[in-house]
């Protein structure tokens, strides 16, 4: 089975716009579990606009299931990263300004780079994971970085899924079966939700984890967290 890390930035947004502690992102996480979730992913970014690195340790001593800490990899979170130790650290292509994750790595260009970046992880007992676009020569060099595994970016998935499937789904699912062929671990993430994560995890073979946050606080919003945390592990079976 698949495993689902719920994303709580959403839920940091929320905090943050208030400046207290509503809601309790800490209890959120733990709720998150409570509820069925296997991993808690967060994504702090440099203006701590939702996630704050000072909540990090917090999770961190708190939750019981995987622990993913995503971002890009310069030195100061690195740093952060390797003095907290989470399960797993995913390291995207971002610029400091960035709205959200919108490409994969081009890990051909940046080989040099996230080979010394994914070893220090890795010295810290920090599994890894490269946001990556499913071509595959980008996963041979993904693989020569020396990372655990991969995270599809699936943005272009998710919006041509509604109208060809079929296409959508096509480069990832060949793109697993190069994953599988050289042993390189197979996570997913970015506009996955409740109408197009079923077939997905059915056309990408030992898929280990998806990671889901916007689409699923949304879907709390009018159907209770615990009811969506639910309805998304049913789509992962």
């Amino acid at each position: 089975m698949t495993k689902l890390s719920v994303n709580i930035n959403k839920i940091a947004l929320i905090r943050n716009a208030r400046g207290a502690n509503h809601p309790d992102l800490l209890q959120v996480a733990l709720d998150c579990e409570e509820f069925g979730a296997e991993g808690i992913t967060v994504h702090p970014r440099p203006d701590e606009r939702h996630i704050r690195y000072d909540d990090l340790s917090v999770l961190k001593s708190s939750i019981a299931t995987e622990f993913n800490i995503e971002g890009y990899p310069s030195n100061d979170f690195i740093d952060r990263v390797i003095a907290v130790r989470p399960a797993q650290c995913t390291l995207v292509p971002d610029l400091p300004g960035a709205l959200t994750s919108d490409t994969g790595w081009d890990a051909i260009k940046h080989g040099d780079f996230l080979t010394v970046v994914v070893a220090r992880l890795k010295a810290a007992g920090i599994r890894t994971s490269l946001f990556i676009d499913p071509l595959e020569s980008q996963l041979h060099a993904a693989k020569d970085t020396g990372t655990d595994r991969i995270e599809f970016y699936t943005g272009p998935y998710a919006a041509q899924y509604n109208s060809d499937r079929a296409r959508a789904i096509a480069p990832y699912a060949t793109a697993a079966l190069i994953c599988n062929e050289i042993d390189l671990g197979i996570n997913a993430g970015h506009d996955l939700n409740l109408d197009n994560l079923a077939y997905f995890r059915s056309k990408v073979p030992q898929l280990l984890e998806v990671s889901i946050g916007h689409a699923l606080i949304c879907d709390a919003v009018y159907l209770g967290l615990k009811n969506t945390i639910q309805l998304y592990l049913h789509r992962l079976v």
